[in-house]
């Protein structure tokens, strides 16, 4: 049987549009490895921790930036640090606890020593050993601790939020979200106190631009969710708007609850489910919260690190940190605010279990992104078709649209000079 040979040039990109996006984007390693260094590692602000997760003088979080590890601190005077997690002797890893309180850092295997803003405090034998009355080894005079300190972050913090980044001369976090997505972050951290509520975690076999696809897709809530199409929550017929900051990469998806039921956007929807009942129908007991006005919720996609969601009276972050170009760690942390009773505490709580790893909702999303990743290693060749709504990138007024993800890949093109 004739075959005709595959040429496949993994940085061409045909047209000029954003809407057929190349199965390469999503499968080539150089492609991912230019990713971290431009969209995580320079140039933009990346999602670390809440301030509430370390409230206290000593308080420590573990958590990492594209695939970099860092340590989110809080030093005795409180103000809040970001450094590497990478022992500035020999290359170590020193830190392998995920949270904790302490006064300093002490790598293992030399013992060099830091403090919770990442200076070096302490070098074991830096003078040298005093052997039969002469002094052996020890660091060059010229050594000087202060330039042996750790990678300190570039940090922001925000009614709450703790950013960080590498690059020192990135715009500032507000600059950076740009006036229209600051106002919906704004409108869940309004400075309110924020209390933890707890954590799930999951490895999604993915690459990590497909979970910032899926929360800028407002066509696939009402088709793939049984949920949202069943009991209304995320429809295409509910009133919606989709907004996006003026170079495109960030966006928030804005959708107020309808009623449900029967109507033009089920029919032949199989994930719609006329006779489905709950045997505990609080998980719909959802509230009007004043402060957030009449959408019921907005999902943001800031780029290229976090998602923020408010979905009915379930809050949370969603941390995108990549794991290579097919899969990527998701780790949710689900709050609430100081305020909040006993009785929206446990709502909160409920509502949770839409979300998450095994949540009624998102345990459909990772499933379909691993199906995508499957399909486009075997056809790395390809492309797909996100043409819903035109070709063009623009806000909009309803969800049967692609805008965001155009918009998106638009942004990526232009910083990944493809």
């Amino acid at each position: 049987m004739n075959e005709t040979p595959l040429v496949f040039k993994r940085s061409e990109w045909k047209g000029e549009g954003s809407s057929r996006i190349p199965f390469w984007a999503y499968t080539d390693d150089d492609i991912y490895r230019r990713e971290l260094e431009r969209f995580f590692y320079s140039r933009h602000w990346c999602y670390v921790a809440l301030e509430a997760e370390i409230p206290n003088p000593g308080d420590f979080k573990r958590t990492v930036i594209g695939e970099r590890s860092v340590i989110v601190t809080r030093a005795a005077d409180g103000e809040i640090h970001v450094v590497e997690n990478v022992c500035a002797h020999r290359g170590v890893r020193f830190c392998r606890e995920k949270f904790g309180n302490r006064k300093d850092f002490t790598c293992p295997y030399h013992q060099w020593n830091y403090d919770l803003k990442g200076n070096l405090v302490g070098v074991p034998f830096r003078r040298g050993v005093k052997l039969d009355g002469r002094v052996n080894g020890g660091m060059p005079s010229d050594f000087d601790p202060k330039d042996h300190g750790l990678t300190k972050l570039k940090v922001a913090i925000r009614n709450g939020v703790v950013f960080a980044s590498f690059d020192h001369g990135v715009p500032s976090l507000e600059e950076y979200l740009g006036p229209t997505i600051l106002g919906y972050f704004d409108r869940v951290f309004d400075g309110r106190k924020l209390t933890i509520l707890g954590y799930s975690r999951q490895r999604i076999p993915g690459n990590w631009k497909l979970m910032q696809e899926n929360i800028k897709d407002p066509y696939h809530p009402g088709l793939l969710h049984t949920w949202f199409v069943t009991f209304g929550l995320w429809r295409a017929d509910n009133k919606s708007e989709l907004k996006m900051d003026e170079h495109f990469r960030h966006a928030a998806m804005i959708s107020t609850r309808g009623a449900g039921g029967k109507g033009d956007v089920t029919s032949g929807v199989s994930s719609f489910k006329d006779q489905m009942s709950l045997h505990d129908d609080r998980f719909l007991d959802v509230v009007k919260e004043a402060w957030w006005g009449e959408p019921t919720a907005v999902m943001m996609t800031l780029f290229p690190s976090v998602i923020i969601q408010q979905q009915v009276n379930s809050v949370s972050t969603r941390h995108i940190q990549p794991t290579g170009h097919g899969s990527f760690d998701f780790v949710w942390t689900h709050f609430g605010f100081e305020q909040d009773g006993e009785e929206m505490t446990w709502r909160r709580l409920r509502q949770a279990n839409l979300f998450g790893p095994a949540g009624f909702v998102s345990a459909d999303d990772g499933e379909v992104i691993e199906f995508s990743q499957e399909g486009f290693e075997q056809k790395p060749f390809h492309r797909t078709v996100v043409e819903l709504g035109g070709r063009e990138v623009a806000d909009s007024g309803h969800m049967v649209t692609e805008t965001l993800i155009r918009g998106m890949y638009d942004y990526w093109r232009r910083v990944m000079e493809v």
